[in-house]
């Protein structure tokens, strides 16, 4: 009992004991380009957390993170990898776009929802169609995700030009959408825009370990994704599970268009994602692909994101690009505990030699 609860302990100070020493690392560049690391550590927290503004960035950024994190997670439960969250979160936030736009006679209290499902139903499709030539074609799922990101960003931006273009601004974007699709921000941080996308993000994360862990089919796909060859003996259709699963990261991914066009924009604009899809494999990897994990994995990048944004002006010689150099080391600090562990084990093997 006591050797259990150590590794539970242990499994838990791994990640936090990571994220520490990367951000460590990350200041420490700070200190040869000629800054204080703490200093720069307290202007990140401050900016990040010093008021309710401050907060609601962190919650901004956060949100959509959280939804790219579990389209990563879920798909590598099944033994995908997903790339392709990127062009789904495109496809997703032009569908709710174009059904705001299209659609401004709808009901108020009907109207956020079908959006919602069509941005869903976009990213499903376009992550699905992977799946299918994964399933059918034998073709490689992280080719064809990463090849179907400019597919997604073309069509996104043909259909943006000469479709449903802003014609009052020169900028690459949408008509607005109806005031009735647009969804509340919550009062208590400010001026930031902090939407109900936020509840929707942690209530689909509870939904991502319902089903995983609490459903037949949630078992089948963790299944096929640990033993491919153990689930087809037992009656699974490896198949099915792979479009399944990718259609349901697809579905993920297109959700950020809720926050990103319903509760911020109000239409949808070309680049509007720095890299959200690309980030959310850092948050999975990161939150070891469980959802609390890339809960909390998405509040840090979310807090790196807002916390850098002030060091232009509070500091001489470190600007906001700091943020990716944190990043980075986190990141390279968690992907390497199994050479910690290899070493670990090699200084008990020479431990046990040597007794």
């Amino acid at each position: 009992m006591r050797l259990l609860r150590r590794v539970q302990i242990g499994q838990v100070l791994k990640p936090v004991f990571s994220v520490a020493l990367g951000l460590t690392l990350g200041l420490l560049v700070t200190k040869i380009a000629g800054e204080d690391p703490w200093h720069v550590f307290k202007i990140l927290v401050n900016s990040a957390f010093g008021s309710r503004y401050d907060l609601g960035m962190t919650l901004v950024y956060a949100t959509p993170l959280i939804f790219t994190g579990l389209s990563v997670a879920f798909a590598f439960h099944a033994g995908l990898f997903n790339i392709g969250a990127e062009g789904q979160l495109a496809m997703g936030a032009f569908a709710a776009a174009a059904i705001g736009y299209r659609l401004q006679n709808l009901p108020p209290y009907i109207a956020p929802l079908v959006a919602t499902l069509g941005a869903a139903l976009a990213g499903g499709i376009w992550g699905g169609i992977p799946g299918w030539l994964r399933a059918k074609r034998g073709s490689h799922e992280v080719i064809n995700t990463i090849m179907l990101n400019f597919v997604a960003a073309g069509c996104c931006g043909w259909a943006t030009i000469y479709l449903i273009p802003n014609l009052d601004s020169q900028n690459p974007e949408t008509g607005a959408v109806g005031a009735n699709f647009m969804i509340p921000h919550f009062a208590f941080f400010g001026e930031a825009p902090v939407s109900f996308a936020l509840p929707l993000a942690l209530l689909v994360a509870f939904g991502f370990w319902f089903f995983l862990w609490r459903t037949v089919t949630g078992f089948e796909v963790r299944a096929v994704g640990q033993n491919e060859s153990a689930a087809r003996a037992a009656g699974i259709d490896a198949s099915k599970v792979r479009i399944l699963s990718l259609f349901v990261a697809g579905a993920l991914a297109g959700l950020v268009g809720v926050g990103e066009v319903l509760g911020t924009a109000g239409r949808f604009k070309l680049g509007f994602s720095p890299g959200y899809g690309f980030i959310g494999i850092a948050v999975a990897l990161l939150g070891r692909n469980r959802p609390i994990g890339i809960v909390l994995a998405a509040l840090l990048f979310g807090a790196l994101h807002k916390g850098t944004s002030d060091l232009d002006l509070e500091t001489e010689n470190v600007t906001r690009d700091i943020s990716l150099i944190l990043q980075a080391a986190v990141i390279l600090c968690v992907s390497s505990e199994g050479v910690w562990d290899l070493f670990l084990k090699r200084g008990r093997k020479k431990e046990a030699k040597n007794g």
